[in-house]
């Protein structure tokens, strides 16, 4: 039986967090069976760009957007999806992670 690529799971689960929430990156992988690999997640979705995959929707576990040196611009786009969704920024840049975090009640394996 072949493995399936982590990525593709990655984006799996991505694709099944809902309008008007987020999820971390450390959340994803954790779904996806790869506890503890939120930084390849963050690489993962990078690659994303205009996919159909709401790539937008993961944020840092501080509820924060991850800011890239790399995609200068992008984090702005992805606060601005995000509040399109209906997703509130706290004055300190934050999304209330205990308001807008998904908790899925149950995610059968992503593969």
């Amino acid at each position: 039986m072949e493995e399936q690529n982590p990525y593709e799971k990655f984006y799996l689960v991505t694709r099944r967090i809902p309008f008007g929430k987020v999820a971390t990156y450390g959340q994803i992988a954790a779904l996806a069976g790869f506890p503890g690999h939120a930084r390849q997640v963050g690489y993962a979705l990078f690659r994303l760009a205009n996919s159909g995959t709401p790539w937008h929707r993961v944020i840092n576990a501080k509820g924060e957007v991850s800011y890239s040196t790399i995609r200068m611009g992008s984090d702005g786009l992805q606060r601005k999806l995000l509040e399109k969704e209906g997703v509130i920024f706290k004055k300190s840049g934050k999304v209330d992670l205990k308001t807008f975090q998904w908790q899925p009640k149950m995610l059968d394996k992503a593969g």
